[in-house]
């Protein structure tokens, strides 16, 4: 990836935090956005420590006027935007779809499924209808399995798969490559609630193929794929990553 800028969102810290890093190692600029900048500077920090190159851009890609900002300022660092990873989510909702907050479904939507399509909107205008270039959708295995209690995030990911296919077939004319990502239970900060309420973990885990649950670095090898010249031939896929839950 040397000479290639990428965009990662969700950046500073998991599994965004995860792929920057592998990104950097392979020799790309890396843009890191998260809300708190705070956070993307220490994130910057972590990637710059190990002898990468990144820089931050704070901002809610949720917000259409920040997103521009963001798209904005990654082009003015760098004049170019390669690799755009929608990693930032959120999950407000835990309960009973049936009975949900339909705002708090919105929200959900807003940044899960709207911001990516706003994003990659952005990125092919300033850069990649031009040049082509990599889109990767962070999706989940909720969003082909869909469980229980989590069932707005289940609708947004599938959601979101299926705006990765649809965009795949729309941009492919432009040499611009859509993929997602399906990660089964991993262990960070976003699926805490998951990974320590014990009766949830085991359930998964009980369920998964390899008996546990991932690291956010057991996620950075998918990324580094379908960013790079490897998967020159590769879109319109949802590579699952879940250790077998969904086989």
């Amino acid at each position: 990836m040397r000479d290639r800028t990428a965009l990662v969102t969700g950046g500073s810290r998991g599994i965004g935090l995860a792929i920057a890093r592998a990104f950097a190692e392979a020799g790309a600029t890396v843009a890191i956005n998260a809300r708190n900048g705070d956070a993307c500077e220490e994130a910057v920090r972590i990637i710059t420590d190990a002898g990468g190159t990144a820089f931050a851009v704070a901002g809610h890609v949720g917000r259409a006027e920040e997103a521009q900002r963001v798209v904005d300022t990654v082009m003015e660092r760098t004049n170019r935007l390669d690799v755009l990873l929608n990693n930032a989510a959120t999950n407000p909702q835990f309960g009973s779809l049936i009975d949900a907050d339909t705002v708090l479904v919105q929200k959900i939507f807003d940044l899960n499924v709207l911001a990516p399509l706003r994003l990659t909107g952005l990125a092919c205008a300033a850069w990649m209808r031009a040049h082509g270039g990599s889109v990767i959708n962070m999706a989940s295995v909720a969003g082909i399995k869909p469980e229980p209690l989590t069932g707005a995030y289940n609708m947004s990911k599938a959601a979101l798969i299926n705006l990765t296919r649809t965009l795949s077939r729309e941009l492919g004319q432009f040499g611009v490559r859509v993929n997602a990502i399906a990660p089964g239970l991993v262990e960070t900060k976003f699926a805490q609630v998951l990974v320590e309420t014990e009766q949830i973990h085991d359930h998964i885990v009980a369920q998964t193929a390899l008996g546990r649950h991932a690291q956010p670095d057991e996620i950075s090898g998918a990324a580094l794929f379908l960013a790079s010249d490897a998967a020159s031939f590769v879109s319109g896929s949802v590579l699952v990553v879940d250790g077998g839950w969904t086989a």
